[in-house]
């Protein structure tokens, strides 16, 4: 696993962006990169010009050109889960504008340190392991510019998965943990009963006004998933929101 030194102070895109203006200031503009379509974010302070780049999976040439179109300064990269699609050029992209790697949750650790390897198996080429140069845990903020985004840990599609907040303009960048229509996929009874846990106990609260962005596809709110989402409505959750209490002590 590549461990990037610790820093010091200091092609044309074709698929088509999304972009929001939120009345806090935090904007922000999706760029589909990967054969998968991974919704990679730049999001930034209106005021200050300060950035983020959300899960860089790859095709570096169009994060860049996205970074340039908005004129943005670029401070970190943060990563949802250790999934290639999600932190394939992290590295990379991390290197060339020597910023930090920050996330995503310490649990993550054997993914990214196997990240060439299943890149590879999946066909997610030049995915490099790397080491983050900060993990980030439950309740950590990050700054952009004057505008703040706090870390969610939501274990379930990976052990280390995380999203990132808004609460002032209300927005969420959730990656693979919600869809429109969907949640992410899981490996066990354990993991589906977790990520459910996730996302009704640790995102649903959070307001029904909340726009997010998913790791893939449209943009939804968490009020329109509560009435219509298969898997975790109101409705659906009846089912099985009683194993949250008969199996707490297992859940994160």
């Amino acid at each position: 696993m590549r461990k990037r030194p610790r820093l010091v102070e200091g092609h044309e895109a074709t698929m088509p962006i999304d972009k929001l203006k939120a009345p806090a200031k935090l904007h922000f503009r999706v760029i589909p990169v990967t054969r998968a379509r991974q919704n990679c974010s730049l999001a930034w302070c209106g005021d200050t010009g300060r950035a983020v780049v959300i899960d860089p999976g790859g095709d570096i040439e169009r994060m860049l050109l996205a970074i340039r179109e908005e004129g943005v300064q670029v401070e970190r990269l943060l990563i949802t889960h250790g999934h290639p699609d999600h932190a394939g050029a992290a590295f990379d992209l991390a290197d060339l504008l020597q910023i930090p790697i920050e996330g995503p949750h310490w649990d993550d650790m054997p993914l990214l340190a196997r990240l060439g390897e299943v890149g590879e198996l999946y066909g997610f080429e030049d995915c490099l392991p790397f080491r983050p140069d900060r993990w980030l845990q439950h309740g950590d903020a990050i700054a952009v510019g004057r505008q703040t985004l706090n870390v969610l840990h939501c274990p379930g599609h990976t052990p280390g998965h995380l999203a990132y907040v808004s609460q002032d303009a209300r927005l969420a960048f959730v990656g693979d943990i919600l869809f429109h229509g969907a949640v992410g996929a899981t490996k066990t009874p354990q993991d589906h009963l977790q990520l459910l846990y996730s996302i009704r106990e640790k995102l649903f609260p959070l307001g029904d006004d909340i726009v997010f962005v998913p790791g893939h596809e449209a943009l939804s709110t968490f009020g329109e998933e509560r009435v219509s989402n298969p898997v975790v409505s109101d409705r659906a959750a009846q089912k099985y929101h009683h194993l949250f209490a008969v199996h707490h002590s297992l859940l994160r």
